[in-house]
């Protein structure tokens, strides 16, 4: 790996870690240092997957980062309070998940997604947690629920794409990738529940979205590269 990108993945392992930290902090001074970590996730992240030769070579290299792109728009988005700024970040999101789906249908197994294991759980946890949550967000704003609920539906379907990819690419690419678009459905339904389900959710909530949201990005990054070739 050359030595820019090897060390810009250093730096994205350490905003994450230090973003995750100050998520789960209710002090003032913590949200303020996060107008500075949280928006350089995305751009370092994109400069070590750019930097990496194996991108070049990748069947997913274009809807990674446009992938990755939207995360930078949706993570600057939801750095701002009200109802605009969620609507803003979770329609950022929504595309960069739909980015995602594209580049993974466009390699995918030739088994059905329907007749797979991930298609029918990413269905199950679409009905207990995707429409709980867009009937919650409803009730606390109308516009909110149907844009939670073709949210939830992308994720769900990004995260059974995920696990789908065609068995001719290499194994340690599919499995990075699967763990990525799981990791991303896992931060989402916690971040979801949090504003949605619970009244007054504990700091290490805000914690927990980061920790796997990073993790998320990362692996799906990751996957992506090893698509590329040589070091797969």
């Amino acid at each position: 790996m050359p030595r820019a990108a090897y060390a810009l993945k250093l730096a994205y392992g350490a905003l994450a870690v230090a973003d995750t930290a100050l998520a789960g902090s209710r002090s003032t001074r913590a949200h303020r240092i996060r107008r500075v970590t949280k928006p350089l996730l995305m751009p370092v992240l994109t400069g070590a997957f750019a930097a990496d030769p194996r991108s070049a070579r990748s069947p997913l290299r274009d809807t990674t980062r446009a992938g990755q792109a939207l995360g930078w728009l949706g993570d600057v988005a939801l750095l701002r309070p009200g109802l605009p700024a969620f609507a803003a970040g979770v329609g950022a999101f929504g595309l960069g998940q739909a980015a995602y789906i594209r580049g993974f249908r466009a390699n995918a197994s030739p088994v059905p997604l329907r007749h797979t294991t991930a298609g029918r759980a990413a269905a199950v946890m679409f009905a207990l947690s995707g429409a709980p949550m867009a009937i919650a967000a409803a009730r606390q704003e109308r516009v909110l629920g149907p844009a939670v609920l073709g949210y939830a539906a992308l994720l769900t379907a990004m995260a059974a794409n995920a696990a789908n990819l065609d068995p001719a690419l290499p194994a340690g690419a599919r499995a990075a990738t699967a763990a990525g678009g799981a990791a991303f459905l896992v931060s989402d339904t916690i971040l979801g529940a949090s504003q949605f389900l619970l009244a007054d959710p504990p700091p290490w909530v805000e914690s927990a979205v980061m920790a796997s949201y990073t993790a998320a990005q990362f692996l799906l990054a990751e996957g992506a590269l090893r698509c590329g070739g040589s070091g797969s």
